[in-house]
């Protein structure tokens, strides 16, 4: 049976920041959403790209060497495979990340 996911209701289960949940599997990359508020710490995935959408709030990804990347609700962005970066979020924020299901969401 093909499974119906409702975003909305995802958000009202996160209960803390920083701990992403899988919303859905397709092949070898996972949907994961999370709940972003305050400052990750600095990490790289050095296999894996990371795919950032913004579905309420926003966010800046600090990219070590680079400019920022500000991203507000609709819009997503790319972390190329290892970049060095660091997710921020002054208030709350719900994320969706694409990524493959093997990738360590701290980072290596």
């Amino acid at each position: 049976m093909i499974a119906i996911v409702n975003l909305q209701d995802k958000m009202n289960q996160i209960d803390r920041p920083w701990s992403p949940v899988d919303i859905a599997r397709v092949n070898d990359q996972v949907m994961r959403m999370a709940l972003l508020e305050g400052a990750y710490h600095w990490h790289q995935h050095t296999n894996e790209d990371e795919l950032f959408c913004v579905l309420k709030g926003e966010i800046v990804i600090q990219v070590k060497d680079q400019p920022e990347v500000h991203l507000r609700e609709g819009e997503m962005a790319v972390i190329p495979k290892g970049v060095e970066h660091r997710p921020t979020s002054e208030g709350p924020s719900y994320i969706l990340m694409f990524e493959p299901f093997a990738l360590k969401s701290r980072g290596d």
